[in-house]
């Protein structure tokens, strides 16, 4: 039974370890983006997500464009990981080698909140709430 709970209390003490470091790893590549690069990211977010089968119809995006924005953010990673955050970098992926991934899901939300910020986008984005059926949706909330 101690060996259980010594096991149990490893356990926790690594992921908890591990996101501490997944954590000082994506504070330390927010903190050292500016809201250009961050804008940049989003593009390049943009970019990447148009490129699925079901939506490149809707995106008429250049392929020197799309380019630019690959080698943009391939050197932005690079200063981010090498210049940057080098230490946490380092601290991160020998502790959890996810932790790169889930320390940019978060560079990429921030990323993200950068446009979101705009009127227009919000405005966009709402557009869906004026061809919504709230009784139906008041009705399922009652039943």
């Amino acid at each position: 039974m101690k060996k259980l709970i010594g096991a149990l209390i490893l356990s926790v003490s690594s992921m908890v370890s591990m996101q501490a470091s997944a954590n000082a790893l994506g504070e330390c590549l927010v903190d050292a983006l500016n809201g250009k690069e961050r804008k940049e990211l989003a593009k390049w977010i943009y970019f990447s997500m148009a490129a699925h089968p079901d939506i490149i119809e809707f995106a008429n995006i250049a392929d020197d464009a799309r380019l630019n924005s690959d080698k943009a953010v391939g050197a932005l990673v690079t200063r981010l990981l090498g210049e940057d955050c080098p230490a946490q970098f380092k601290a991160a992926v020998q502790v959890d080698p996810m932790a790169t991934q889930r320390a940019f899901e978060l560079v990429g939300q921030v990323a993200m909140g950068e446009l979101m910020q705009n009127m227009k986008v919000t405005q966009a984005i709402s557009n869906y709430a004026n061809y919504m059926d709230m009784s139906v949706i008041q009705a399922a909330a009652t039943q």
